[in-house]
């Protein structure tokens, strides 16, 4: 045996060292030394083209790229409420360069409306609450009752007589709904569409009472004097809705029923890359056009650290969790 020869342990040390470093992607290693990122960066939109998710995730697509200095590619890769974009997510390589424009239904109601969901909130490293918007109670032109108080007392007066319209069946409107029954004791039947134009075209036909939809939607509607705005459903009053009271304001206090918009990437992301993401989120949702696109049609900018972000989203999936629960609302 040679004087010099390594000990055993040594070996055996350095053999494992060399192994884990030629394991190591570059991109992981990038991101480990602050390079990241060198490539462009993939945001995944779990929901099509056209919808508040979508546009929310292009605007800040733009503003990434400007302060990353590599372009962000959208893609859409919707089904399933959101859960196969987000799933796709959640299993991607945790380098940094697959994101999720994450959600209220995809982040926290359908872990209690799906019997068997793909992923977990611990399958996510979340980055920044981006933004929320108010679901919007509205009523059809020829309801009788002029506000929100009419339409308490009218429910009450006649139960299962109105109806109410939602995007789908766990749909955040449908839960801000069932929320409302509970509190105010009233009760009505529940006609889900797919999607929301199929309901606001019926709504506006009088062929079912009123609806709760996000206020960006409706905006145009209410703008044009077609629906009648009774409640928004934050605790604040909404600035595209300034003469319209909040739930909250009109004898149910705290009641707030918001869709949110987030970024998140999948969990095990190096903390560096999850720093400087959160970093160029700051700056993204600080930008004038950003802020001034979103407010515009009512959404309320907000941008968050990630240990903030992640409460708030294990606070959202409680609230919703219950909801969902009361309303009965079950997906195969």
């Amino acid at each position: 045996m040679e004087r010099n020869a390594m000990p055993a342990r040594r070996r055996l040390a350095l053999a494992a060292l060399i192994v884990a470093a030629a394991a190591a992607t570059p991109a992981a290693l990038c991101a480990q030394t602050g390079q990241w990122p060198t490539r462009p960066v993939k945001l995944v939109v779990p929901f099509p083209p056209g919808g508040s998710t979508d546009a929310i995730g292009r605007l800040l697509a733009v503003e990434l790229a400007k302060d990353l200095g590599q372009t962000v590619i959208v893609e859409n890769k919707g089904g399933a409420n959101g859960n196969i974009g987000s799933d796709a997510v959640a299993k991607a390589e945790p380098d940094g360069y697959t994101l999720l424009l994450s959600g209220v239904g995809s982040n926290a109601i359908n872990y209690a409306l799906y019997a068997s969901m793909p992923y977990r909130d611990s399958d996510f490293a979340h980055v920044s609450l981006l933004a929320t918007g108010p679901n919007v109670l509205v009523a059809a032109p020829d309801f009788p009752g002029k506000t929100f108080a009419d339409f308490i007392r009218l429910a009450r007066e006649s139960p299962d007589k109105y109806t109410h319209a939602s995007s789908g069946s766990g749909s955040s409107g449908h839960l801000a709904m069932e929320m409302l029954k509970q509190q105010a004791r009233i009760d009505l039947v529940h006609v889900p569409y797919k999607g929301g134009a199929a309901a606001i075209t019926d709504l506006l036909g009088g062929r079912v009472t009123v609806l709760f939809l996000n206020q960006d939607t409706l905006l145009p509607q209410v703008q044009a004097g077609k629906l009648r705005a009774l409640a928004v459903a934050s605790v604040k009053r909404n600035p595209a809705y300034p003469d319209t009271p909040t739930v909250a304001e009109s004898g149910y206090p705290g009641f707030a029923a918001e869709s949110w918009f987030g970024l998140s990437a999948p969990a095990r992301t190096p903390p560096a890359v999850i720093q400087r993401l959160s970093q160029a989120t700051a700056k993204a949702m600080a930008s004038a056009e950003m802020r001034q696109k979103l407010e515009s049609v009512g959404f309320v900018v907000v941008g968050s650290d990630p240990q903030a972000y992640s409460g708030f989203v294990t606070s959202e999936i409680a609230k919703w969790g219950q909801a969902a629960k009361a309303s009965g609302a079950r997906m195969d």
